[in-house]
């Protein structure tokens, strides 16, 4: 029987086809910098999808700091670094570069951690700015609008990649809710890393990349499958996996 939640995977699903699935694959070669870079973000946001997928597709992590309409949690830090409040915006505390709007920033980060031009699927393009609204308009406008929460004393972490349908919806949530996160991108890596944790498309016992973060993973958990939640504030939100339990903490936790 459907409800409510699997009609949200459903819309989720068409959101990521709707981008082509950008945000699935992601490089090995990448060197994770000393220092997370930090993004203000909005889930919903059409142009922070794009910075979101360059993530991914790097396979770097981030900080995030959300900054639905109508919050205030991260606004004041935001206007301080950038002197406004528009979103996306990168600050990365490794070489101090202060970066705002999708395109500037999905170019510093090619370049600066891939020494490379971005794709053109992640440039501010008319074809992939309606793809991504069309993603944001599908999704209903979750991960746009603040929610009333309290804020954690510590960030949180979510085990993500920017196409995943069932981290989408942590991610609408981490948004509304304000709860500042260290997205960790699970980037796919070979074909042995496609389709469901459970269903892989590899014959024998899945083997991710030799030291990436898939292969760690797996070794500490038993398995590799996105969403995954660490909340260092609070013992029982450690280490939850499937995101309907998921967003169902994250309410009853967080949410006033």
């Amino acid at each position: 029987m459907f409800n409510s939640h699997n009609f949200d995977v459903l819309g989720s699903t068409l959101a990521s086809t709707l981008r082509r699935w950008r945000g699935t694959m992601g490089s090995s070669k990448t060197a994770q910098p000393e220092k997370a870079p930090e993004l203000f973000d909005r889930e919903g946001c059409p142009h922070c999808r794009l910075v979101r997928e360059a993530l991914t597709e790097l396979n770097l992590d981030a900080m995030i700091y959300p900054v639905p309409q109508g919050g205030v949690r991260h606004r004041q830090r935001l206007q301080e670094l950038s002197g406004g409040d528009t979103v996306p915006f990168l600050y990365d505390p490794n070489t101090d570069e202060k970066i705002a709007g999708a395109q500037a920033i999905v170019t510093y980060l090619f370049r600066q951690y891939r020494a490379k031009q971005p794709p053109a699927a992640l440039r501010e393009s008319f074809i992939n700015m309606t793809g991504s609204r069309l993603a944001t308009l599908v999704r209903g406008g979750k991960g746009l609008t603040a929610a009333p929460s309290n804020a954690p004393k510590k960030p949180l972490a979510l085990y993500s990649f920017e196409s995943s349908p069932f981290s989408r919806l942590v991610r609408e949530r981490l948004c509304e809710l304000e709860l500042p996160y260290l997205l960790v991108n699970l980037s796919k890596q070979q074909l042995a890393d496609l389709g469901p944790a459970a269903q892989r498309l590899h014959l024998g016992d899945y083997k991710p990349l030799p030291g990436s973060k898939r292969e760690a993973f797996l070794k500490e958990h038993g398995r590799v499958q996105a969403p995954f939640l660490v909340d260092p504030n609070r013992g029982e939100g450690a280490g939850l996996f499937e995101s309907a339990e998921i967003i169902k903490y994250l309410n009853a936790a967080y949410a006033v």
